[in-house]
């Protein structure tokens, strides 16, 4: 069998959720699949982080905008190769594609009327909410089987698009084996010089799309430190600095910019010392499909504060502190908690490696080639 897999974003030097889903199943199947063939067609880009196998092959396809390259050049290339059947791994699918179709339905939250033009969007992210909220539909009714990564969102696309059937299933994501406690006193000096970290601290992977909440994750530090004998500093990751001076501005703690630490995007390969010398992490979106970085951190050792909501207690289980995203004061006292409490602390660590021990990539990539098989062999 002849598989295409769309990894358009997988060669961009700054990786985020959805590509690193779909780099870790490329992997997986070459270390698992040596009997089917797969071509894997992805932009060119800088990070070439993909070599061809015996059966896996990585095709660049040169393409000036995402719509052209998803909606021509893919769809193209994958009757061009002969494929029985093609994976679009990041929501979007192309409208017109004689290859049967496998989609990865990550999430719909941009198919919400609200969020088109919400506050605090960039054009760039309200753009990409504009075509997504034209193609799914269209994707979605064409695909033979649809992919999502939790039961939580899972019953959100069945309820959206009225799918009560077995076209809709549910593999969870994983966790990369990189994701774990750093004890080598080299690395994480070397990672702390790097980003010039301080000794202890709380640590957020902030982020300008509003539903990741770091402006509440913010007003709830400003609480804590407010409140705290010994405040630890906070660390916010991949976060303009004009957005948090304004966010501290606005609540009237200009003067706490001395505590944060501000970073730019972080290389992937240095996230898990950086969890591993954080105190605690705290991701509490307003809505996430499933939260990678929860099980990051929980790897490595760190305690978690997540969310009460959406797919985040699914996924964090009984091994974090849930919180009202909302509510800045019940965060910061979850903060205060943690950072006050050695045993509470030790406890959710060692509970967060054991939940985050249950996920996998090869699980992952297992289910999905499964998928693949009984896809293809549908009429």
């Amino acid at each position: 069998m002849k598989i295409g897999i769309e990894g358009q974003r997988l060669f961009r030097q700054k990786k985020h959720g959805m590509d690193f889903v779909a780099l870790e199943l490329v992997r997986n199947i070459q270390q698992n699949d040596l009997v089917n063939e797969y071509f894997v067609f992805v932009k060119p880009g800088p990070d070439k982080c993909l070599q061809s196998t015996e059966n896996v092959h990585i095709i660049e396809l040169p393409g000036r905008s995402y719509p052209f390259w998803e909606q021509i050049a893919l769809p193209e290339a994958a009757a061009r190769y002969g494929c029985d059947l093609l994976h679009c791994t990041s929501n979007t699918a192309p409208i017109h594609c004689r290859v049967p179709l496998v989609l990865t339905l990550h999430d719909i939250f941009y198919m919400e009327v609200v969020s088109l033009f919400k506050k605090g969007f960039s054009t760039y992210q309200k753009f990409g909410n504009m075509y997504r909220r034209y193609v799914v539909p269209q994707a979605v009714k064409k695909s033979r089987k649809i992919i999502t990564v939790s039961f939580s969102e899972k019953q959100r696309i069945a309820d959206f698009f009225k799918i009560y059937d077995d076209k809709l299933t549910v593999v969870y994501n994983g966790v990369s084996e990189i994701f774990k406690p750093v004890t080598n006193p080299a690395e994480l000096t070397r990672v702390s010089e790097l980003y010039k970290l301080p000794d202890n601290f709380i640590f957020t992977l902030g982020n300008t799309d509003p539903k990741k909440n770091t402006a509440g994750v913010i007003k709830a530090y400003t609480l804590y430190h407010q409140q705290s004998k010994a405040p630890l500093p906070l660390v916010v990751a991949d976060f303009p600095e004009a957005a948090l001076v304004a966010i501290l501005a606005k609540t009237g703690n200009s003067t706490l910019r001395k505590a944060i630490h501000r970073l730019d995007y972080i290389r992937n390969t240095d996230l898990p010392a950086i969890y591993s010398l954080s105190d605690l992490f705290v991701y509490p979106s307003f809505w996430e499909s499933f939260g990678i970085p929860i099980l990051e951190a929980m790897k490595c050792g760190a305690p978690v504060i997540t969310s009460n909501v959406f797919s985040m207690p699914e996924i964090a289980g009984n091994a974090a502190l849930l919180i009202d995203p909302n509510q800045p004061e019940a965060m910061a006292e979850a903060m205060l908690k943690i950072t006050s409490d050695p045993q509470f602390k030790a406890g959710l660590t060692e509970k967060g490696k054991i939940q985050a021990g249950t996920f996998s990539w090869k699980k992952m990539a297992l289910d999905v080639m499964k998928i693949y098989q009984e896809t293809a062999n549908k009429p």
